[in-house]
């Protein structure tokens, strides 16, 4: 079946999608067009719509699901399908939002019991307090959320799955440096990006709300956590410690970070985000990328390619 992961140029389309982003603009000759960002569960494509309507452009909405009929063309190293036609879905195609959403390996009862166990290692009893606190609080949302509206584990329940296999790199350096307070380190990995429930609309068309543009998840969630020590009467070093993972967890600055790391445990902290977030877009792009062929230019990393080779497997 051809879908969006692995539709290739010269290919024709007539398959359903949900609309995940819809933009509007206007051609140097004045013409009306639209840039829509297509998603199924196998990935996302982006669509132009050169013949675009006023009426079609009241249409075209995010969450919608259409038949979009078109060809996959290769602009600038990146594949997207001119758009000829589309209708919307019926009932009758008995097709619902989720049935477009791709979702982690795991079930979320299977990623909560994993956390559940990395919990027990938190043996501060004011970071464990303050971070079962909070998962408390957000549960449904923490598990059914992605970590991203783009570039890394951007599916539901990519928010929690992203949290599970960081504490699982985290394990593995804890083992081979003692150094590493584990405490410390279990506690913000898991709320480092708890913001992002804040920050995301939602597993759907995933946008970002007016809190997340005004604040950011990193604001955010260092706030729920200054909240939520209050809440619990916690006070001490701990709290400002578990914020400062928080508030630095970018790295530097011009990556989004209100501060740098000054702690041995943010310092790492940023590593294991980065090589998680990166392996995400490794897993993705490959997972369309024919062997002996170069991926498509990979945003997040610089907009470079990478080759799959053929001799390993």
């Amino acid at each position: 079946m051809r879908n969006a992961g692995n539709l290739k140029p010269g290919d024709s389309v007539n398959h359903f999608f949900l609309i995940h982003k819809a933009t509007q603009g206007v051609t140097a000759q004045g013409k009306d067009y639209m840039t829509l960002h297509l998603q199924d569960k196998s990935g996302e494509l982006e669509a132009k719509f050169w013949t675009v309507t006023k009426e079609d452009m009241k249409i075209l909405e995010p969450e919608k699901i259409i038949l979009a009929k078109g060809d996959i063309i290769n602009y600038r190293g990146r594949k997207q399908m001119k758009m000829n036609g589309y209708r919307l879905a019926t009932e009758e195609d008995n097709l619902s939002a989720h049935d477009f959403i791709s979702g982690p390996p795991m079930s979320p009862d299977e990623i909560q019991e994993q956390i559940s166990r990395y919990l027990l290692d938190i043996d501060n009893a004011s970071l464990q307090r303050i971070t079962r606190h909070l998962l408390r609080k957000y549960h449904d949302e923490f598990y059914s959320f992605p970590a991203a509206s783009t570039h890394h584990h951007n599916f539901g329940g990519g928010l929690s799955y992203h949290v599970l296999t960081m504490l699982e790199i985290a394990k593995s350096l804890c083992d081979i440096y003692p150094l590493l307070n584990r405490s410390l380190l279990y506690s913000a990995i898991i709320l480092h990006d708890l913001g992002k429930v804040k920050e995301l609309s939602g597993p759907v068309a995933t946008s970002y709300t007016v809190e997340g543009n005004l604040l950011g998840h990193i604001s955010i969630a260092s706030d729920e956590v200054a909240e939520s020590a209050r809440e619990l009467n916690i006070e001490g070093e701990e709290v400002m410690l578990l914020r400062h993972m928080i508030l630095s967890h970018h790295g530097k600055m011009e990556f989004g970070s209100p501060k740098t790391p000054h702690l041995k445990e943010a310092e790492i902290l940023t590593f294991i985000d980065n090589i998680d977030a990166k392996m995400n877009m490794f897993e993705k792009a490959f997972g369309k990328t024919d062997k002996g062929e170069y991926t498509e230019r990979i945003f997040g990393l610089d907009g470079r390619k990478f080759y799959n080779p053929t001799s390993l497997d």
